[in-house]
């Protein structure tokens, strides 16, 4: 049996509550000074054939001071159809990721590496954000922290700076 449990591994993090998305909204906003990287998982109910559009961005701090795109294309995975298959399937590396308009429960998978947020320019928080799309369209979000610099029982808040 492994020593290491995923509580003490990886600081998991709710970044969007499931809720329509007709408007689109920005997630929390997490630090990464404790963590290598963020994953960012997205889950979309899509309930009409409005694409949902996401993008993350970064920020200086966990109030979104200085919010801008992410400049630099992290890894990003999806699976378009989870009632089909568990698989997540390797997308071109991006800063964003557009769902098809097919009506089906989707997941999207972004690996932010700490590396890729401008680290020169004081950046050092991440998010995502939905774009408008329509209210039969649930989206939700957790991020899932890791190469933790101080793992232990109970990491590091991610959500200060």
């Amino acid at each position: 049996m492994s020593k290491t449990t995923l509580a003490a591994a990886m600081k998991i993090i709710e970044a969007l509550a499931p809720a329509a998305d007709a408007g689109g909204r920005s997630s929390d906003i997490v630090s990464l000074k404790n963590a290598g990287r963020a994953n960012i998982l997205v889950s979309i109910a899509q309930g009409n054939a409005a694409p949902v559009a996401l993008a993350v961005m970064q920020a200086t701090d966990v109030s979104g001071a200085g919010a801008k795109a992410l400049g630099n294309a992290g890894r990003i995975w999806s699976n378009a159809d989870t009632s089909l298959s568990d698989t997540l399937v390797r997308q071109p590396d991006g800063v964003g990721f557009t769902t098809s308009a097919a009506l089906k429960n989707k997941q999207v998978l972004f690996e932010v590496d700490a590396t890729l947020l401008d680290v020169e320019g004081g950046y050092d928080c991440v998010f995502v954000t939905t774009g408008a799309s329509n209210a039969a369209n649930i989206t939700a979000a957790i991020f899932l922290l890791d190469d933790l610099r101080y793992q232990q029982e109970t990491p590091p808040s991610g959500l200060v700076d």
